[in-house]
This record gives C-alpha cells, sequence and structure tokens, in this order.
C-alpha cells in the first residue's frame, strides 16, 4: 500500500527524469553524478524514500523503491545505479545499534554510504574496537558519500577467526567517515561510467565496535517490513535497474525508428521494416515480462515482509534466480535495440550505445551471474543453498 509520500516521491523522479536523460553524456563523461543533480535527487526524496518516518523519511513499500529506480534507470542508467546503492543507506545502517543508526541521521536524512561488499580487508581486534586495513572495488557513489564501509575478515593472533559452524570465516562490516578513507581512481570501464565506482582504501585505521556490523547474517535495529531481509530487496533493487536500462534502449530505438531512419542498402525505412517490428515486438513483450516477474516477486517477498517475515529467508533462491533472468532478458532485449539501429548507434553520443555498454556492464555483476539459477533449482528439488543472505 502507497503512502502519500510514496506518490511524491515517484512524482518528483517523472519530473526528473527527462533532465537527468538530458545529461546523461555529461555523467558519463564526468563518471560521477554532477553535484547540483545530486542535490535535485535529494530533494526528490530518492536517497531518504526507504528511511522511516521517524528519522525523517518517507518509509515507502518495496514496490514503489523498484518504480522510482527503475524510472530512473531509464532515463540514465548509471543514475539508476548510484541513486540505488545511496537509497538502500538505511537498510545496512540499520545493522547497527539503535543508538548509532539515530546518531548517524541526527543531522538529516539524506544520510549517503557506499563500501564494498566482497570481504576484502583485514580487521584485527584492538581495544574498543578493530585495525582495519583493506582495499575494496566497485565502491559506487563514494564521492559523494558522507560514511563508506568495507567488508572484512575478523583476524585472531595473525589468523582469520572462524564463524560458529569452523568452516568459513566470521566477516564483518567496518563504517567510517568519507574523510578517513582513501579513494583511488580506478573506474575506467565499458559502461555505467557516471557511478564513480572506484576502489576505497583503509591502511591500519581505527574503527570503533559500535561502528562495525554483519552485512549478511545481522539482525536490524530498526523494525518494519522495509528492514527484514534486507539483502533481498536489493536483489531485486538491481532487477528494477536492469528493466529500467532495457526499457530506456526500446525508448531511443522507437525514437531513431520514428525519425526516418533507414539503413544502409535497405529498401524500407527501419519503422516500416517487418523483420525489425518482429524483433521490437519480441523485445518489448520480453521488458514487460522481466517487469512482471520482478513486480510479482517483489510483492510477494513485502507480503512476506509484513505478514510473516519468517518465510522471507525462504524466497532468497527464487529472488537471485529471477535476478540472472532479468539480466539475461534485459541484455537481449537491449541487444536487439543495439543491432537494429545500424551504424550510426556504434558511435559514442549514441544512446543506444550507452545502454548497450551499460546493460553489459550490469551483466557482470556477482550478483547477476547465471550460477543463481543452480540455487532456485536446488531450492525446487529441497536441497540446502547455503545462499549468501
Amino acid at each position: 500500500m502507497r503512502n502519500d509520500d510514496a506518490a511524491k516521491v515517484l512524482q518528483a523522479v517523472r519530473d526528473l527524469a527527462p533532465t537527468i536523460s538530458s545529461r546523461s553524456a555529461e555523467i558519463e563523461e564526468a563518471r560521477r553524478l554532477p553535484a547540483d543533480l545530486l542535490g535535485q535527487l535529494k530533494a526528490a526524496g530518492c536517497f531518504r524514500m526507504f528511511l522511516p518516518r521517524s528519522h525523517g523519511g518517507h518509509e515507502v513499500d518495496l514496490r514503489t523503491g523498484m518504480d522510482v529506480l527503475e524510472m530512473l534507470a531509464r532515463a540514465d542508467g548509471a543514475t539508476g545505479w548510484t541513486v540505488m546503492i545511496g537509497s538502500e543507506s538505511p537498510h545496512l545502517l540499520a545493522l547497527l545499534s539503535r543508538e548509532r543508526f539515530d546518531a548517524v541521521y541526527s543531522g538529516g536524512p539524506d544520510v549517503i554510504i557506499g563500501g564494498g561488499f566482497n570481504a576484502q580487508g583485514e580487521a584485527h581486534a584492538a581495544e574498543g574496537g578493530y585495525r582495519v586495513t583493506g582495499r575494496w572495488s566497485f565502491a559506487s557513489g563514494c564521492e559523494h558519500a558522507s560514511w563508506l564501509f568495507g567488508n572484512c575478515v575478523l583476524m585472531d593472533g595473525g589468523r582469520p577467526r572462524m564463524g560458529p559452524a569452523g568452516d568459513v570465516p566470521e566477516l564483518r562490516g567496518m563504517l567510517f567517515p568519507a574523510s578517513e578513507v582513501r579513494i583511488i581512481d580506478t573506474w575506467s570501464v565499458l559502461g555505467l561510467r557516471g557511478t564513480g565506482s572506484h576502489d576505497i582504501m583503509i591502511e591500519g585505521a581505527f574503527c570503533p565496535a559500535a561502528n562495525s556490523f554483519d552485512i549478511f547474517q545481522g539482525q536490524p535495529s530498526i523494525a518494519g517490513p522495509g528492514f527484514v531481509a534486507p539483502v533481498l530487496h536489493f536483489v531485486l533493487h538491481m532487477g528494477a535497474v536492469a528493466v529500467g536500462i532495457a526499457q530506456g534502449a526500446l525508448d531511443e530505438v522507437v525514437m531513431l525508428a520514428r525519425s526516418g531512419k533507414k539503413r544502409l542498402y535497405a529498401r524500407a525505412e527501419l519503422a516500416e521494416s517487418p523483420v525489425f517490428q518482429v524483433h521490437l515486438g519480441r523485445a518489448e513483450m520480453s521488458v514487460r515480462a522481466a517487469r512482471a516477474l520482478l513486480r510479482d516477486t517483489g510483492d510477494e517477498l513485502w507480503d512476506a515482509c509484513v505478514n510473516n517475515p519468517a518465510a522471507a529467508a525462504a524466497m532468497a533462491p527464487r529472488i537471485s534466480g529471477a535476478l540472472a533472468w532479468v539480466t539475461e532478458v534485459a541484455a537481449r532485449a537491449v541487444d536487439t535495440c543495439y543491432q537494429a539501429g545500424g551504424g550510426g548507434v556504434a558511435r559514442n553520443a549514441s544512446p543506444v550505445q550507452r545502454r548497450f555498454r551499460d546493460i553489459h556492464t550490469f551483466s557482470q555483476h556477482a550478483a547477476a551471474a547465471e550460477g543463481w539459477f543452480g540455487q532456485a533449482g536446488a531450492g525446487l528439488l529441497g536441497h540446502a543453498t547455503g545462499f549468501w543472505t
């Protein structure tokens, strides 16, 4: 059920989308969101949409969040991705104590954190906390974040501390003010260039125990359905961005065809080609199917989070399988748009080319890998999956 705040965020993003789209080339060249656009996204409520109203947020439901992220990615893939990361800040900060959560948000609701989920650091126990060293890749939005974290292996006596089962090391995220973290300019990539997903580095810095959290197994200090199984929400958010990128490619190629585009040696304009119409229709149906699956799965997860939180975790294999499928479908749809557009779309100035690069960069993310289909299949067979949530 959407509240009034949800409707306001959706409308604000809808109004802002044309501006975002018109600045896509600028965003890509800068390799980050421009400061003034970031301010507009904050004013639209994008970074506070999942935050509880008790802390100045809009407390929107999962479906609303997915619709917002799809709309942003439809306008510009990098903007959709970057807002996705920043909007999820409350979910991660809720893994701190309630006292620390309140303190972080005491200065206002638009707190943005970024960092690395992969355990590429070490945290050595010290009095009152940990001494942390590490370097983490893909820290999207790190240049405008106020807090940065890195997931770490906990160390005891120079060796990894093993978890309760004794078979895997114990992991914990370490949170630092952004001013204490070094950003290394590494984001020279194929697509999603405007996300500014550089490496971040910490060398021997002290992290108070109160600023550490368990990313995958931690229990939130904030009540409410939006904070049940947050990693599963993140997976569906990613799917919404993928659908947005694909829908944006469809928008662009339709506009190209309507402009009178005629491919070299073709007898008719692109819009009059029966072959093009078949491929375009198939791509459009595929994107609609991907969106429908995401919405159906998201509604099911939200219902579990509201009415039966214990059942939410059991959905993990299907949700990750859904992201893998949605990513494949979105990539094929964008490929269709790219192939139909002719030689002109190979130019850097082409929005279709940008969509092509964005979705194929997106598809390299570990959470979208085809291996997650195996988790879904194992779940159908009743096998334990060892899922990372």
